[in-house]
């Protein structure tokens, strides 16, 4: 019989994060608290995105707007890699860079953590930015997603092609 198997990855639905980001965008363009500020939320290229606002708190405020819309969404927010507002002249700026695939380093712990604590017989490999667990017994593969599940890591984990 064929190892069953799944891989780990770490990606971002565009299609969601922009729904959420053009959500925001009206929610700011209507609301009483953001009126007079200049606020606004914008892509800036394909992995960022950039909220101008009059004042740094103004800013802060559109940033807990968006993050509100991606969790209704079911994006987790460890995408998101926000910088401090910068002031640009009159406006005040944050920057958000959206973070996707698993780095080595990443993919190397979650391997170590899997053959430290995962039930035995259980193969990982890395591929690229993801990382492929392989078994005989599904049921271990399910203990091993639990695991995974469990960990905090300061990347978004999702599992996928599990056959």
């Amino acid at each position: 019989m064929a190892d069953s198997s799944f891989d780990i990855v770490s990606k971002i639905d565009r299609q969601e994060v922009d729904n959420a980001l053009g959500q925001t965008a009206r929610e700011v363009a209507t609301r009483f608290d953001f009126k007079g500020t200049g606020a606004s939320i914008e892509w800036k290229g394909e992995e960022a995105i950039e909220i101008t606002a009059s004042a740094d708190d103004r800013a802060t405020a559109v940033l807990d707007v968006f993050k509100q819309k991606l969790v209704k969404r079911n994006q987790s927010l460890k995408i998101l890699d926000a910088s401090e507002p910068r002031q640009s002249g009159q406006v005040s700026k944050i920057g958000i860079a959206l973070k996707e695939g698993i780095s080595s380093e990443d993919a190397k712990k979650i391997g170590k953590l899997i053959r430290d604590e995962g039930p035995k017989g259980v193969k990982s490999q890395i591929q690229g930015d993801e990382l492929r667990v392989s078994s005989k017994k599904r049921d271990d593969l399910q203990q091993v997603i639990a695991l995974v599940k469990e960990q905090d890591y300061d990347f978004a984990v999702q599992f996928t092609n599990y056959r």
